[in-house]
């Protein structure tokens, strides 16, 4: 489920669908280090001035190591006496989807406009309770540019009458899937900085060992000068070490789903994020969508005739029905040159890359790390580290570049905590204190207002 507004944001002057603003796109006062959307971007006091001019290789950069920019939280006075909550404003519903639904709020505290999920059914079972739990730690772990993370996490009330959670994300404008298919022009430099991001965030989630598993344009949020997060972790995981354990198959859109897991495969690692970022790389650069099916087996087939039939190494883990699928119809040979005809923007260096992530085998498939290596994306990288980015900032005698254009997570995610957790009551307690200490040392706690209009709407 995408988190996104109805405005759309703005390309080169040019709008999508939706928006008003009239925000151009990659516009950026190097003086105040103020992107055309008000963001500031956060300088970094430890990096050392550097020449002017933009190196092509993080190699050659220097500076300290950046990371996504961390969300400032003020300082709490110990002495004070514990805050009333400060009522919130449900505005309007900017996003539906099967694990909640978003609406945009304002910040009583600062008025910023923001985006509210409300996770609703938390409890209804131990596996609901867990998934639920495994997001939210996930938003709160989060520390990325181009990962949607919480913000905040609004106080739950005694726990015999928790039922529901509400978290505040940043507000984006638009999403990949609204981009696509509007009828706005799309170019080379949109499609190449979009694929970086996207790739950025990738590794910075495979760093911290967790699959997204659902990786597709409505869940790639951007906002008015084409900043992108990756969103919606309802069914992400970690990624499981032992190939002996199996992991379920009902995972990612089926239009953006690997072969592996279309054939059934009962282990499979972060390069099913990977294919999927390939299927959203072509549509990007064809503006529809490359496999695009009514089944699996019919999706399965699409794919064989780009890639032709796998080798029997490719098809291993493969459940037998689906490898006796494959190999009792007709030998296909590789059809990949028509990936050429798919724009203007599919030149050698774009196809190369595009061939590199959707290869069968998923242990030949190309990392997401590795693909941000490719010569493709060094125009990406320039753009967005040159006036995008956080990480890096502006001096009187130039651009200051951070040590590590895509940095990892600092550390992996646990997920130990589910091992403790054996009943929905159990779960109910560890999410509640969950909150109550993530909130601890904070602002002003925040609430949904029961006497506003929209309240009784937003609670349903």
């Amino acid at each position: 489920m995408a988190f996104h507004g109805s405005s759309r944001p703005t390309v080169c002057g040019n709008t999508f669908p939706g928006s008003e603003l009239g925000h151009k796109y990659f516009c950026v006062n190097t003086t105040t280090g103020t992107t055309s959307t008000g963001l500031s971007a956060t300088p970094n006091p430890t990096v050392p001035n550097a020449p002017a001019g933009t190196p092509r290789h993080p190699a050659s950069l220097v500076g300290s190591t950046g990371g996504g920019a961390a969300i400032p939280q003020p300082h709490s006075n110990p002495a004070s006496e514990v805050p009333s909550p400060a009522e919130m404003e449900p505005d309007r519903p900017i996003g539906y989807g099967a694990f909640g639904v978003v609406w945009s709020v304002t910040d009583p505290r600062d008025g910023r406009k923001v985006a509210l999920k409300k996770m609703p059914n938390v409890f209804q079972n131990l596996v609901s309770c867990k998934r639920v739990f495994r997001e939210l730690r996930m938003l709160c772990f989060f520390k990325h540019d181009n990962v949607l993370s919480a913000l905040d996490i609004l106080q739950p009330p005694q726990i015999d009458c928790f039922e529901e959670i509400y978290v505040i994300t940043e507000l984006m404008q638009s999403d990949l899937h609204k981009v696509i298919v509007s009828p706005q022009p799309l170019t080379t430099d949109h499609i190449k900085v979009f694929l970086y991001q996207i790739l950025r965030g990738l590794k910075y989630l495979h760093s911290a060992g967790i699959l997204h598993r659902d990786i597709k344009p409505g869940n790639l949020l951007v906002n008015s000068n084409c900043l992108l997060k990756i969103c919606d972790f309802g069914l992400a995981r970690v990624e499981e070490p032992d190939p002996s354990r199996h992991m379920t198959q009902e995972v990612v859109t089926q239009y953006y789903r690997a072969p592996e897991v279309l054939m059934g495969c009962q282990h499979y690692t972060s390069s099913i994020d990977v294919w999927s970022v390939g299927c959203i790389f072509a549509e990007l650069l064809g503006r529809r969508i490359l496999f695009q099916a009514q089944s699996p087996i019919q999706q399965l087939d699409l794919i064989t005739d780009l890639l032709g039939t796998p080798p029997l190494s490719a098809m291993a883990s493969a459940c037998e029905g689906a490898r006796a699928h494959i190999l009792r119809g007709t030998h296909k040979p590789p059809s990949l040159s028509v990936l050429y005809m798919l724009s203007d923007g599919a030149t050698h260096e774009a196809v190369h890359l595009l061939c590199r992530m959707l290869v069968f085998d998923p242990a030949k498939r190309i990392s997401g790390s590795d693909a941000l290596s490719h010569p493709y994306l060094d125009e990406g990288r320039l753009r967005y580290h040159t006036c995008m980015c956080k990480c890096c900032y502006s001096v009187p005698s130039g651009r200051v570049y951070t040590r590590d254009f895509e940095p990892p997570a600092d550390r992996p995610f646990s997920h130990n905590y589910e091992q403790s957790m054996h009943s929905v009551w159990q779960g109910k307690e560890l999410i509640h204190r969950f909150i109550t200490e993530h909130q601890q040392g904070k602002r002003v706690p925040l609430c949904i207002n029961p006497q506003s209009a929209a309240f009784k709407t937003f609670i349903r």
